[in-house]
């Protein structure tokens, strides 16, 4: 009974408000458009500030900073972020290491409640929030909304987690033995943050580290660290004792790879490009002196995602979510379509209709809610995707886009390639960019086969009302999530567990039931009686 009632227990046994995700803001609403200018107005009154290093609780000063800028208007800098050494890096690891000792014994109710009070600080700073994430990563109204209300669930649903888990699990017993099976913490953890989610998933891994009882340095990303700056001080707010989150941004070469090898690090939580996960991967299998263990990593390396519309499929619902599933935020999430297979018999009237649709989204500064789509993050992603889009020009039919311009910030057009071979480049290889490759498929089963063919497995959809097609593709289609009749972004902590297969990660699912115990360690006793 006990293990049964513990998710809905809490101190003194009243009653938790079960989990429900954050509800997204309705713009519709004037209160709510206005709420957000004001976040605006409050996210301006900070820009340009310089932000310090946080070890052990302790503000750190150094000369060397991390400049971030506004990506809708490169010249304007969003703040000056502290830059770790390997030095202070190696402090925040003693600190971290020593802090450890006590907050691994703190009882698993407290921490929770640390991330329930700083998912009301959140809730209450909302706006502010998502207009930083306007500012700093060029995010749209709706998009910066979903990425802070995504930040508040996975406070309050790995709080919830590590409620239920708290106990351990149960095993059985013998006459005369008493067997218990309990979660310990696993150690220090080192977390790589990414930009493109810079609050949700930075907050997420984050959180999901301290709650277990482990203490971390968090290095985010270099273009986004203002942001999580402001989320270290919402923790600290929230109760959080000094050292059991040291903020120590710095770059990859000097700070991150240090960081990997140190034999104090228990396990890496990475969230970022195919090759640097793998790098991570690769330093961590090394046994360094002093090393006792063996890190765990915990990756989540993006994705080569694709749609497949069946001729059975509602092709206004296939066209509309191909465009915003390509071109949600610019299609730089891990999530995002950039992959589209289309049976033979419906092909060019979604084709035509994805051209139209495309041709009427609005694209400018995310700070004007009008805009559905705005900048991609700094100037070397600018290039890439420019590239990709010369190289989609020679593979495949231009259908509308193939323009950008960055003469103020980094606007890409929305790029539809169509009559693309399935083995093509712009098919195959990571753009993270608002470019999308369409195929055409004989049947089903050959579009479920293309869909297959890219070493990533994270998203897909399918839009097809043939229930047998359904099933076939939930068996056969290779992806961690896996979207019927609908976009395949857009996951929601605790409804669809987030991560993928083969070069896609770990297989790990952030804001699923098991993510937590990849922070931790079964212990079992047995006591003979």
């Amino acid at each position: 009974m006990f293990f049964a009632l513990s998710k809905y227990l809490h101190k003194g046994g009243f009653p938790m408000i079960p989990y429900k995700h954050e509800p997204f803001t309705d713009f519709s609403k004037e209160e709510n458009r206005n709420a957000y200018l004001e976040g605006l107005k409050i996210v301006d009154s900070y820009l340009g500030q310089e932000y310090p290093l946080i070890i052990g609780g302790e503000r750190i000063t150094t000369e060397d900073k991390i400049v971030s800028y506004n990506p809708a208007k490169k010249d304007q800098v969003i703040g000056a972020v502290s830059k770790a050494s390997r030095e202070l890096a190696e402090k925040a690891m003693q600190e971290a290491d020593k802090v450890f000792q006590t907050w691994k014994k703190v009882k698993p109710e407290v921490r929770a409640d640390v991330l329930f009070k700083a998912a009301a600080i959140i809730r209450r700073r909302k706006f502010e929030f998502s207009a930083l994430l306007t500012r700093e990563a060029g995010k749209p109204w709706n998009e910066a909304d979903a990425d802070t209300a995504e930040a508040i669930d996975f406070l309050e649903y790995y709080g919830r987690q590590m409620l239920e888990m708290k106990d351990g699990r149960p095993v059985n017993s013998r006459p005369g033995e008493y067997n218990r099976y309990d979660y310990i913490p696993l150690g220090i953890g080192i977390i790589i943050s990414p930009w493109n989610f810079p609050f949700a998933i930075m907050a997420g891994t984050t959180v999901a580290a301290v709650v277990t009882g482990n203490t971390v340095l968090l290095k985010p990303a270099s273009t986004t660290p203002v942001v999580a700056y402001k989320f270290v001080e919402v923790l600290e707010e929230a109760g959080l004792p000094a050292g059991v989150v040291n903020f120590v941004p710095g770059s990859g070469a000097e700070v991150g790879d240090y960081l990997v090898d140190h034999p104090k690090t228990r396990f890496i939580s990475f969230t970022g490009s195919r090759d640097v996960g793998l790098r991570i991967n690769e330093r961590a299998s090394k046994l360094n002196e002093g090393q006792i263990w063996i890190k765990r990593v915990i990756a989540e390396m993006g994705g080569k995602d694709t749609i497949v519309v069946d001729k059975e499929a509602d092709l206004e619902l296939a066209a509309q979510s191909i465009v915003k599933s390509a071109f949600g935020f610019s299609g730089q999430k891990c999530s995002a379509c950039s992959r589209v297979v289309i049976v033979k018999d419906v092909y060019n009237q979604v084709v035509g209709r994805v051209k139209e649709l495309t041709e009427t989204l609005t694209i400018g500064d995310p700070a004007d809610h009008n805009n559905f789509m705005a900048t991609v993050i700094d100037q070397a992603a600018f290039n890439k995707i420019t590239e990709y889009i010369e190289i989609g020009k020679k593979e495949g039919r231009l259908v509308t886009g193939g323009t950008a311009d960055d003469s103020v910030g980094y606007f890409v057009h929305p790029t539809v390639f169509a009559d693309v071979s399935p083995t093509s480049r712009i098919m195959q290889e990571e753009i993270f960019g608002p470019v999308v490759g369409i195929t055409k498929a004989e049947n089903f089963k050959e579009a479920i086969d293309i869909a297959n063919n890219t070493e990533y497995g994270l998203t897909g959809a399918v839009i097809t009302n043939n229930r047998m097609n359904l099933e076939y593709a939930r068996e056969e289609f290779h992806v961690g999530n896996l979207y019927f009749n609908r976009g395949c972004t857009g996951a929601i902590v605790g409804y669809q567990p987030f991560g993928g297969f083969n070069m896609s990660g770990t297989d790990s699912k952030a804001g699923g039931p098991d993510y937590l115990t990849l922070h931790m360690q079964a212990k079992t006793t047995s006591e003979m009686l």
